[in-house]
């Protein structure tokens, strides 16, 4: 059966068919039958006014991105043999990049499979559906999964808030298997502890990857490394490991210290690691009143900018992060500051941190401007899949 035709308003389909991923609910010709009738994520083609073919993808009329494009060519099928070919060259291409089974294997629009996010932790998957359209494959997606995988355990991580807006339910429930306890994963040489079915996102960082083995290089015989916001403690061991004398983790999760403090004692690294349980930024300022200095001082926070009215306020975070930083930075000391607020432009989240080092009378260089690891590729066309960014700075 050939799929529902959804057509574009005259003059707006020139960015749909330069590449763009996504088309607009204000770019599509709504009061057709086609449009009308279709349930959301439901697999239709999309044309310009005048039937020219731009792909085949899931349409969802209740959302502002109401088109997803899957493929540009006509005569391919969005099946269970789609699904196989796209998930077996992301896994071959993760099988390149990285050595060991730790990585995010599927990066939604990046790996040509919109709305969709898995995370690999050896035998055990992670899997966000955040659109209708993926949603409604989950069932094919699953039996390749497990053909490709064969999956001790698989958790859907369906509680982002994205879900809500496509309409979806949120949740997060196990579909195969179970986790009793936290998974081991390697990464920089190191293992750490990680629960998928409770802790943040799908359960690690993995886009930090190559931004924890980097900042530790910069942590070689330091006296003191305060890692805020330090989750499972990735940068605070990879930093302890590579030679830094003391580290301080802060997080505001029991949770995710508990963690922290497991995996400094399986690495044998307990002894330089410190883990304290408070909100970063009134730590921060005690620490600022008792003139504490550290030779690396890292701020990894949670999306400050979550849309765009949150633009201002979440800058203002930034500033004042940045400058609560540099207040504590040794002089020639590290600073690591990372965003992952798609919204937030690297320009301007380089312009509030450098406002925030002012304010605290600090200068410095920065040394090295990173994005997330290779396991989270870009798609060229959708700046927002190249969400994380971060600033390592020198401060004088």
């Amino acid at each position: 059966m050939p799929l529902p035709i959804i057509r574009l308003h005259p003059q707006r389909h020139k960015r749909a068919m330069e590449g763009h991923p996504w088309i607009y609910s204000n770019e599509i010709v709504m009061a057709d039958p086609d449009a009308k009738d279709a349930e959301p994520g439901a697999l239709v083609q999309f044309r310009t006014h005048d039937k020219q073919f731009i792909g085949s993808g899931s349409f969802n009329s209740k959302t502002l991105i109401a088109g997803r494009i899957f493929t540009r060519k006509p005569i391919e099928q969005i099946d269970g043999d789609f699904l196989h070919a796209r998930l077996e060259n992301a896994l071959a291409l993760r099988g390149r990049l990285i050595n060991e089974p730790f990585y995010r294997l599927i990066h939604a629009e990046a790996d040509g499979l919109p709305g969709l996010i898995i995370d690999r932790f050896g035998k055990h998957l992670s899997v966000q559906l955040n659109t209708a359209g993926m949603d409604r494959l989950w069932p094919e997606i699953e039996k390749v999964l497990a053909k490709l995988l064969k999956p001790e355990s698989i958790v859907l991580r369906n509680d982002s808030g994205s879900r809500a807006l496509e309409g979806l339910q949120r949740e997060t429930k196990f579909v195969r298997g179970e986790i009793s306890e936290p998974i081991e994963i390697k990464e920089n040489g190191l293992t750490y502890f990680a629960d998928p079915g409770t802790g943040q996102k799908t359960g690690w960082y993995f886009d930090q990857r190559d931004n924890r083995a980097l900042v530790a290089s910069h942590a070689k015989d330091a006296e003191s490394v305060l890692d805020l916001y330090c989750n499972a403690g990735g940068f605070s061991i990879c930093a302890a490991k590579a030679g830094a004398k003391q580290v301080i983790g802060v997080d505001s999760s029991e949770a995710a210290l508990e963690l922290a403090r497991k995996a400094a004692v399986k690495n044998k690294l307990d002894k330089k690691c410190q883990w304290q349980r408070a909100d970063v930024f009134e730590d921060l300022e005690r620490r600022a009143k008792a003139k504490e200095k550290h030779d690396v001082v890292i701020a990894d926070p949670p999306a400050f900018v979550k849309s765009r009215k949150d633009m201002n306020s979440g800058g203002r975070g930034y500033r004042k992060l940045a400058r609560l930083c540099a207040d504590v930075a040794a002089e020639g000391g590290i600073f690591f500051i990372a965003s992952c607020s798609y919204n937030m432009a690297l320009p301007d989240f380089t312009a509030h941190v450098a406002h925030g080092l002012h304010e605290a009378g600090r200068s410095g260089r920065i040394l090295h401007t990173v994005f997330a690891a290779p396991d989270h590729p870009v798609h060229p066309h959708l700046p927002e899949s190249a969400y994380l960014k971060g600033l390592l700075i020198r401060l004088d």
